[in-house]
């Protein structure tokens, strides 16, 4: 009963703090992902090289599951509390194209724990930068459909 006598500012005002933590999560992984892709090549070996790599992992990680586990719940819930159902249409859209890149981060961080040669590793960056590019484009409209779209209400 108390729950619904909740405002939604006092509701909704929190996800503002968790999608807060969730983007610096997310600036970390940057850091560590651009900081690794600088270094122009890898040998076999090269334990700073494999300590960043094993960290930037959990970054990943980190971050994914943050995403799948605690944000895009919030944000789902935030959108049905405001009855928007053309956002949470569109939200299920946007969900299916980050989860398509859950599978190719996974499959860096598999790869990546399990072996210690690094031939690969530059072109993997690569392709893991674009596609956390696009990860990141879908979820900042998520945000922006189902969070920012219902700022003024919580007034």
């Amino acid at each position: 009963m108390l729950e619904n006598c909740k405002t939604a500012r006092e509701r909704w005002g929190g996800v503002s703090e968790i999608i807060d933590r969730w983007l610096q999560s997310r600036q970390s992984l940057l850091v560590r992902l651009c900081a690794l892709s600088e270094k122009k090549g890898f040998a076999e070996g090269d334990s700073e090289a494999e300590n960043n790599l094993r960290q930037l992992c959990q970054f990943l990680m980190d971050y994914i599951s943050a995403g799948h586990f605690e944000v895009y719940e919030q944000l789902i819930g935030e959108g049905q509390a405001f009855g928007d159902k053309p956002a949470l249409e569109r939200a299920r859209e946007l969900y299916g194209e980050i989860d398509s890149t859950t599978e190719i981060a996974v499959d860096f961080n598999d790869k990546y724990l399990e072996t210690d040669d690094l031939s690969s590793l530059a072109q993997d960056l690569s392709q893991l930068g674009e596609v956390l590019e696009n990860r990141f484009e879908f979820e900042d409209q998520m945000i922006a459909l189902l969070h920012t779209a219902h700022k003024n209400q919580l007034a």
